[in-house]
């Protein structure tokens, strides 16, 4: 059995891990930022969805880039991670929302009307 990690890499692809190390930090710290700095949850809740979501794509081509290289074949396992995070991080941040949204309208928050509630004032005389 030979030694995983062959020696140093080339140069272009340092470039590459490089870029894609630090633009996957980058997006990660938008979102970390969008969390702390936006108002209300509503807002605050898109910005590390999105940041983990495009930081953790970058993350994943460095990771296939550098394990590629060194093993001299193409290293996929890391999609897999990239997939689960693609997948669950959007329905997570839909059910936060639903529950906010819910625990809103239940205090009488400044929230949009649910579905049924709308048509029913639509369907309602104005005065």
């Amino acid at each position: 059995m030979s030694d995983f990690i062959v020696g140093p890499l080339p140069l272009w692809a340092e470039i590459i891990i490089g870029v894609f190390a630090v633009l996957g930090a980058a997006f990660a710290a938008v979102g970390s930022f969008g969390l702390v700095r936006l108002p209300t949850f509503f807002s605050r809740i898109h910005a590390p969805t999105l940041g983990a979501t495009a930081g953790v794509w970058c993350l994943t081509i460095a990771t296939i880039v550098y394990f590629s290289v060194q093993g001299f074949n193409l290293f996929l396992h890391a999609v897999l991670i990239t997939l689960f995070v693609a997948l669950t991080a959007p329905i997570t941040t839909i059910f936060l929302m639903r529950a906010t949204l819910f625990r809103e309208r239940q205090k009488g928050g400044d929230v949009p009307p649910a579905a049924a509630s709308a048509q029913t004032a639509q369907d309602s005389p104005q005065p």
